[in-house]
């Protein structure tokens, strides 16, 4: 095996299947049970391998999906536009194939950081195959600009996006952003610690190393993977949603997340933790992931008695 071969992130099988737009794409699934997908972030570096904990914990109840969404991991690394629609998309091929093995019942999921944006998306236009979601330290929540453009329009500056595939230059940053020293430093931020996961790492170096892994890190840093009108997407969520962020790091304002606390089908959970909570405090995450996830339940049951009782 070569150095820089890329190997499974995560147990189980790993397939690979396609929708509409989204050439190839490729997923895990292990475990028996009630699917439950998992996406992973969108950086220089991402993968499934961000997954892992919730993966290796949900595969003993459940039938756990891993996405690998366009531009990362085993899936299609062409050169082409990466956009919020791109993603958004391989989302619902992803659960169109989760539907396919497992029937037709709404799906628990759950998004690291930017990859909330494009699973409130698949919500809002499928609400009917979502039961729940959970973001965890999702975009979007800051105290920045309101992000109410029109309907699927991005944040992208083409101009910065024209720089950065100048003639040679996007390779060169890519490498550069790459570098082992430079992929330690970048999880140091996101855990907010010098304290990270090593295995993480090692996958992460691995990962920048195949063949046009800089296209889709290249749009992301153009602005273009980020929705101009995400706000607007949050507010037309109406199934249940669970937040949870950590307070260290470089993904600690949830400023705006006050305008959401007080709608019903909304809960939130902070930890002592980095950007990664799932990794650092993964007993206390599932713990209260399982109870959102029981409270939905008990909600759903809810619903269908009083749906099946008699009029008067």
């Amino acid at each position: 095996m070569t150095p820089h071969r890329l190997t499974p992130s995560v147990t189980g099988e790993r397939f690979e299947f396609s929708g509409a737009g989204t050439g190839r794409l490729s997923a895990y699934v292990a475990g028996k049970g009630e699917p439950l997908l998992l996406v992973h972030s969108i950086n220089a570096a991402a993968s499934a391998a961000e997954m892992r904990p919730l993966h290796e914990h949900y595969r003993a109840t459940r039938r756990v999906f891993s996405l690998e969404l366009p531009g990362y991991g085993f899936a299609e690394r062409s050169d082409r536009a990466y956009t919020p629609r791109l993603m958004t998309d391989a989302i619902h091929a992803m659960t169109n194939e989760i539907r396919r093995r497992c029937g037709d019942g709404p799906i628990d999921a759950l998004a690291l950081s930017l990859s909330s944006e494009f699973l409130a998306r698949a919500a809002v236009e499928s609400p009917a195959g979502y039961r729940s979601l959970a973001l965890v330290s999702p975009t979007g929540f800051d105290d920045g600009r309101e992000r109410r453009g029109a309907t699927g329009t991005t944040l992208a500056r083409p101009w910065l996006y024209g720089a950065l595939r100048g003639p040679g230059w996007g390779g060169a940053l890519f490498r550069g952003l790459t570098r082992p020293g430079v992929i330690r430093y970048f999880l140091r931020r996101t855990w907010g610690a010098d304290a990270i996961d090593e295995g993480l790492y090692e996958y992460s170096v691995i990962t920048t190393r195949q063949p046009g892994a800089e296209y889709a890190p290249l749009c992301f840093l153009g602005g273009g993977l980020f929705s101009a009108d995400i706000h607007a997407v949050y507010d037309r969520l109406e199934l249940p949603v669970w937040v949870s962020h950590g307070v260290r790091g470089d993904f600690t304002n949830y400023r705006r997340k006050s305008v959401f606390a007080q709608r019903p089908n909304w809960s939130f959970s902070v930890f002592q933790t980095g950007a990664l909570p799932h990794f650092e405090v993964g007993e206390r995450f599932v713990a209260e992931y399982d109870a959102f996830l029981q409270r939905t339940r008990a909600h759903d049951a809810g619903v269908q008695a009083r749906g099946r009782a008699p009029r008067r």
